[in-house]
């Protein structure tokens, strides 16, 4: 039986009423985005810091990522809950032949951050067997932690899961993968009597024409899907859904990313039309390669735009990208936007969460 079908472990937590309670998802292993918004929101020992999964693989730093959330649990008031990402435990348990051709392919994670502090080549590893008997030896604590964890947790007037968590049963009539893995589950309509949170598919994802990494805070339907994409996608973010009172409601959020802010200098109006080309839908056809931008038309919409040539994924006439959108930001003169590209053409910018670009004169300075 795989680890999916087993039921799931639930935690609940006394959390005190009034206490303040922050959740961020889906971290992946990037610590400088991590400690950027533990600074931002001023976490301290007062406060509950609920870690809804996912805060290792696809970053640089898993093994250091891992530990360090290791200590903070030791403070007894940072509570993390397994994300499929975390879910390494198997490794000691059972032998998995794709193993090593992930961690090739990957070229990062927490097995190759290990593998490195062994000493060994993450491209040229020992025999499987030998590989998992040196884990077992070297991080038995890192393994047990991350076997401990729980897949989901309740308290007050919220549930937290890393992926989904369904209507019409308990907690503990779930597996463990149902609530480790679904994409796009908040399209299924589900609706709650008190708040489902959920992070694992990058809010981005919902958006159509436009692209915003903010948390979805559906208060009609009580759930909040918080993950903002951070590492996954170049203009994300690191989302914290703030609780003021787990007994209560009242739910509201801050972000965190490292751009630059810059001051817009003049006005500019919202593009009547665009298109956000993304995960899942990113084929186009080059139809004029540029040194700088290519003008591409998207194979499934027909829509046609100039794309960053970097961005695409090979020199062939059909290809893949990444992520982009040609959205023209409305913007007023004295707003602050995160310069995330800088063109011959303008600026690749976001503001208050929204991606889009900017055309006109920034600020030099640093706000």
């Amino acid at each position: 039986m795989s680890g999916y079908d087993e039921p799931a472990r639930i935690l609940r937590p006394q959390i005190e009423a009034g206490r303040r309670v922050l959740v961020i998802s889906d971290i992946h292993a990037n610590l400088p985005y991590f400690e950027g918004l533990l600074q931002k929101v001023g976490f301290g020992a007062d406060d509950v810091l609920i870690l809804n999964g996912d805060f290792l693989e696809k970053g640089a730093e898993s093994l250091r990522t891992l530990r360090r959330v290791m200590a903070m649990t030791e403070k007894g008031n940072v509570l993390p809950i397994l994300g499929n990402c975390d879910d390494w435990g198997f490794v000691l348990r059972e032998e998995r032949p794709w193993v090593p051709g992930y961690m090739q392919r990957r070229k990062k994670g927490l097995l190759w951050d290990m593998a490195l502090e062994l000493g060994l080549d993450p491209l040229a590893l020992p025999e499987l067997a030998d590989f998992r008997a040196r884990l077992a030896r070297r991080f038995p604590e890192e393994f047990s932690f991350l076997d401990a964890l729980p897949h989901a947790m309740e308290a007050g007037r919220y549930v937290f899961a890393h992926a989904a968590v369904y209507p019409g049963r308990p907690l503990e009539a779930h597996t463990a993968g149902e609530l480790l893995r679904c994409d796009a589950w908040y399209k299924l309509g589900y609706r709650f009597d008190r708040w489902v949170v959920v992070g694992h598919y990058p809010v981005m994802l919902y958006c159509e024409d436009t692209v915003c990494a903010n948390p979805i805070l559906d208060r009609e339907r009580h759930i909040a899907c918080i993950d903002g994409a951070c590492v996954l996608k170049d203009d994300g973010q690191l989302n914290c859904l703030i609780i003021p009172d787990i007994t209560k409601d009242e739910v509201a959020f801050e972000a965190y990313d490292p751009f630059p802010v810059r001051r817009v200098l003049q006005d500019q109006t919202a593009s009547r039309r665009s298109a956000y080309i993304r995960w899942g839908d990113s084929r186009v056809q080059v139809l004029e390669r540029g040194e700088e931008f290519s003008r591409c038309r998207h194979v499934r919409t027909g829509y046609e735009l100039d794309i960053l040539t970097k961005y695409l994924f090979s020199e062939g006439e059909f290809t893949d990208c990444n992520d982009c959108t040609d959205y023209v930001l409305p913007l007023r003169a004295g707003d602050l936007v995160g310069v995330v590209e800088e063109t011959s053409r303008g600026y690749f910018v976001k503001h208050n969460g929204v991606s889009g670009w900017y055309f006109g004169p920034l600020a030099e300075e640093s706000l």
